[in-house]
């Protein structure tokens, strides 16, 4: 069996886009939904699709000199040349719904935010900072980057393992997945209010974890993973979060209980103690450019 690759969308263009509202979930959750602009460009794909999101911490005239392939290596060089307090700031996200355009509204994508730390007290990470205190009317920049999520054709078991930052991507392929479906989702959330309720199919168990304060970010989740009885074969597993924990998840699925590695997508999103998600390192290493 082939290694599970990353699915390309079918453009990587540069999308102009504007923020309509935003709400508050939960203590640790914001969603921001945005549309207008290129929106109808957009070209949903479902599952775990996620995109670079460029937000202009430093104004929008920022947003202006982000080159066209910004999420390549000699467009992000370019990238980092713009000036430090006018350079956006670049985020991986995923896309946690899509709404296409109706008599009465254009199409939108919501987009859930994880807070960490707190806007009006100054603990608050830029993109954290952001979503906290958008207004409709901002503009921001997204590259679309397709699935990490790539199950053999006509697999519909699923395994699927994240904290927080993984709920909005595991909330998406739930969504995707066909009706008969049926697996286990094991989700870690650092509180009980922060267990965002999605809909899934019926055959899909979903084990909330809420994670103590002094819990290292993953551990409950690797825990349950090891106590659970993997899903009938054939199945595809995949696992996101916190970096340690995607790749902890891999290598327990394929080195201790024998999964094919082409049957787990896996993707790490932040990197514990690292000041800023090291989601691009850890893409192309979570599958050789393949998750």
């Amino acid at each position: 069996m082939a290694y599970s690759k990353l699915v390309k969308p079918l453009s990587s263009e540069l999308l102009h886009l504007t923020v309509l509202r935003s709400e508050r979930l939960a203590p640790h959750w914001v969603r921001v939904t945005l549309g207008g602009g290129d929106i109808e460009r957009f070209r949903p794909m479902g599952f775990d699709q996620w995109f670079r999101l460029f937000l202009p911490i430093g104004g929008e005239a920022g947003l202006d000199r982000v080159p066209a392939k910004a999420n390549k290596i000699f467009g992000y060089l370019k990238f980092l040349r713009i000036p430090d307090g006018e350079r956006p700031v670049m985020r991986n996200y995923s896309v946690r719904a899509h709404r296409p355009a109706s008599a009465d509204a254009g199409a939108e994508i919501d987009v859930d935010f994880v807070l960490h730390g707190s806007a009006a007290d100054g603990t608050a990470g830029p993109a954290s900072r952001w979503a906290e205190t958008c207004r409709p009317g901002e503009h921001v920049l997204i590259i679309d980057e397709g699935l990490t999520f790539n199950p053999e054709r006509g697999t519909d078991r699923v395994l699927l393992v994240g904290d927080e930052t993984a709920l909005p991507a595991i909330s998406s392929i739930c969504a995707s997945l066909p009706a008969e479906a049926e697996g286990i989702a094991l989700l870690e959330v650092p509180s009980a209010d922060d267990a965002l309720d999605f809909p899934h199919p019926d055959g899909v168990e979903v084990r909330w974890l809420v994670r103590p304060h002094s819990t290292t970010p993953g551990t409950l989740a690797l825990g349950a993973l090891r106590e659970s009885a993997l899903p009938r074969h054939p199945f595809h597993a995949y696992a996101a979060g916190e970096q340690s924990l995607a790749s902890g998840a891999r290598k327990h699925l394929v080195g201790e209980r024998g999964v094919d590695k082409g049957a787990v997508s896996f993707c790490g999103y932040w990197k514990l103690g690292a000041a800023s998600p090291a989601s691009k390192t850890a893409r192309e290493a979570a599958g050789e450019k393949a998750a």
